[in-house]
């Protein structure tokens, strides 16, 4: 019995360990996928949180060699955002983008990395699933 006892206990002791790893590694690296509108519906409930954030780039300004400062829009909801570093080349005014970041206490968005969606010549002709007033390239 005592073989028994070590065997359910050494095996009690592997399947904690990798349940602690499995939940340490998921919870550092969780975003959330949001759009605009869905932040600024609660942003308190999204302060702090990792968010990958969708929607349209707007106002887009080169503030230094590496800066950037742009609006995000969805759905006629905006989010200002910074970003410090390299972007696509497909990031320009109107482009879809995703800008991974946080979303900043006094407002804004903290910009870690911006992703910008290429357009597809597989698209509608008649931009029938653009926002109003979205450019189809």
């Amino acid at each position: 019995m005592a073989k028994r006892a070590k065997l359910a206990l050494s095996i009690a002791v592997v399947v904690g360990a990798l349940g602690y790893l499995f939940y340490a590694t998921v919870a550092s690296g969780a975003e959330y996928y949001k759009h605009v509108d869905e932040v600024l519906a609660n942003p308190s409930a999204w302060q702090g949180k990792r968010l990958q954030l969708h929607g349209y780039a707007r106002d887009v300004h080169r503030a230094g060699t590496r800066d950037w400062s742009f609006g995000i829009e969805w759905k006629g909801r905006r989010i200002e955002a910074s970003y410090a570093g390299i972007v696509p080349d497909t990031f320009k005014e109107g482009s879809e983008v995703v800008v991974k970041g946080r979303l900043r206490e006094g407002g804004g968005f903290a910009g870690t990395e911006v992703i910008a969606k290429c357009p597809s010549k597989y698209d509608a002709a008649s931009g029938a699933n653009h926002p109003a007033g979205i450019p189809k390239y």
